[in-house]
């Protein structure tokens, strides 16, 4: 509960006791690789905070084929934002990428913190902004690559979950096959 706190405390200064309050609303939940948090088709209503391990937000194309569309790291919050704030049905999955420990908060629970702390609105409403437009600037960092460009943008702005998520979902994300994944990362030092 420690490092939700200390993310929250980059949005808004909370006190001990605030913290006391806010964290006995979230609910410890360990997740083995594969496991899905989240299946697509139905309506998203829990709020989760990453405190070890990689989550990815994944969707099924119409030839059958899973495609990454990111990973969500460590002091990450991770929920599938339309579904979470208007209740309507996710096409997006929520997957484990390795052994994952998640704080995971519902809908209705996140509703009593806010009325019960104000302030959270605003420092949840921060968090979401921020790593939405840190989700524009990594795909922006990719647009125009070509696959070992973008492998080696990957490998330089989060080398965190490189080594940490099985190669399959990494040649999804950057979108390329597996195969020439494995070609890529022999030749990039």
């Amino acid at each position: 509960m420690e490092a939700l706190i200390e993310f929250l405390r980059l949005f808004h200064p909370i006190t001990d006791d605030e913290a006391s309050g806010i964290t006995t609303y979230f609910r410890p939940r360990a997740i083995k690789e594969g496991e899905y948090l989240f299946r697509s088709g139905n309506v998203c209503r829990k709020l989760y905070f990453v405190v070890s391990g990689v989550l990815r937000i994944v969707a099924t194309n119409d030839k059958g084929v899973d495609v990454t569309y990111y990973f969500i790291g460590e002091r990450q919050l991770c929920t599938l934002l339309q579904s979470f704030n208007q209740g309507t049905t996710a096409a997006d999955s929520i997957q484990a990428c390795c052994d994952t420990h998640v704080l995971t908060i519902g809908k209705q629970d996140l509703l009593e913190v806010y009325t019960n702390f104000p302030f959270m609105v605003d420092a949840v409403s921060q968090a979401n902004q921020q790593r939405m437009l840190e989700k524009i600037r990594l795909k922006n960092a990719y647009a125009g690559q070509d696959a070992v460009e973008r492998y080696r943008v990957f490998i330089n702005e989060q080398p965190e979950i490189a080594n940490r998520v099985p190669q399959s979902y990494i040649a999804s994300y950057l979108n390329i096959t597996p195969q020439s994944l494995s070609r890529i990362r022999r030749n990039v030092p």
